[in-house]
């Protein structure tokens, strides 16, 4: 009789504990699937859980036809099909400033012509590089910068008089001034993406021909515009001497900055005024 007592007991202490434990489990499996699910009750009173997963996809899908929306603009690659003129500086010079003021039209149309066409092609050249390193978003931005040009002047009305080439004017300064930091934007996103890096080639072809063609479209723009001993980008007396004096300084100060000292650079050779183009000669320097 006390051994049936006794094992009464002990089932029924076993029976608590089994209890406590089931309650215990089942509070903890609540707590881990709380934060990853969420529940819902259906008609007959029940718990069913419906996974979040789809507000993920949806998200995942958004970023890629965002991602995607860049490679699909078919009027760019309908205008990236078209030769680009080339113009050389001897045109340049001789077909500049009018006595009656024409030339001013005839720039700005040619501007509206062909600004287009060149950035259509550096967004095809974005669309070159491998995707991986396309989707960089610094590169991104960059060619987003692009897209957004093309499309601000290619939507730009028909220039038909000063006053829609004042205009015009305003958008190409305010798109260059948009575009000054690409070069330092370029180099980072590359510096962010070089492990994907496989054809190095590539990425420098890539790189010579964008800045080549942005050096180009900022000539053809700041040729359009009217300066005093200027026949559009083309100084008529530029002093090569002041232009070497100005980088002789700069360099001199910033070795100064650096080391403490800097060599003292004479200029023997007298140079005369000659007919340049100041941007190519910064850019030699």
């Amino acid at each position: 009789m006390r051994y049936s007592v006794a094992a009464g007991r002990a089932l029924g202490a076993l029976g608590a504990v089994s209890r406590g434990v089931a309650r215990v489990s089942l509070a903890t499996s609540s707590r881990v699937l709380q934060p990853v699910v969420a529940a819902d009750t259906d008609t007959i009173g029940c718990r069913r859980f419906r996974s979040t997963s789809t507000g993920y996809n949806e998200l995942a899908r958004e970023r890629s036809k965002t991602v995607t929306s860049f490679y699909n603009q078919s009027a760019i690659d309908v205008c990236a099909e078209k030769p680009s003129v080339r113009l050389t500086p001897a045109t340049m010079l001789y077909s500049g400033k009018s006595p009656d003021g024409s030339h001013v039209l005839s720039s700005a149309k040619y501007l509206h012509m062909e600004l287009p066409v060149c950035i259509a092609h550096r967004v095809k050249g974005f669309r070159s590089l491998p995707f991986i390193i396309g989707c960089n978003p610094t590169i991104l931005q960059v060619h987003e910068l692009y897209i957004r040009a093309y499309h601000m002047l290619s939507d730009f009305p028909p220039i038909t008089d000063l006053e829609a080439e004042g205009r015009y004017c305003k958008l190409v300064r305010q798109l260059l001034n948009d575009h000054k930091d690409v070069v330092t934007m370029l180099a980072e996103g590359f510096r962010e993406s070089r492990k994907h890096i496989q054809d190095k080639a590539l990425i420098r072809n890539f790189l010579d021909t964008t800045l080549t063609s942005r050096l180009g479209i900022r000539m053809l723009a700041t040729h359009h515009e009217d300066n005093p001993d200027f026949v559009g980008i083309i100084c008529t007396c530029l002093s090569l001497k002041k232009i070497i004096e100005k980088w002789v300084d700069f360099v001199q100060r910033l070795c100064e900055h650096h080391y403490g000292s800097s060599s003292r650079v004479r200029i023997n050779d007298h140079l005369t005024d000659c007919r340049a183009t100041a941007l190519l000669l910064k850019y030699v320097t």
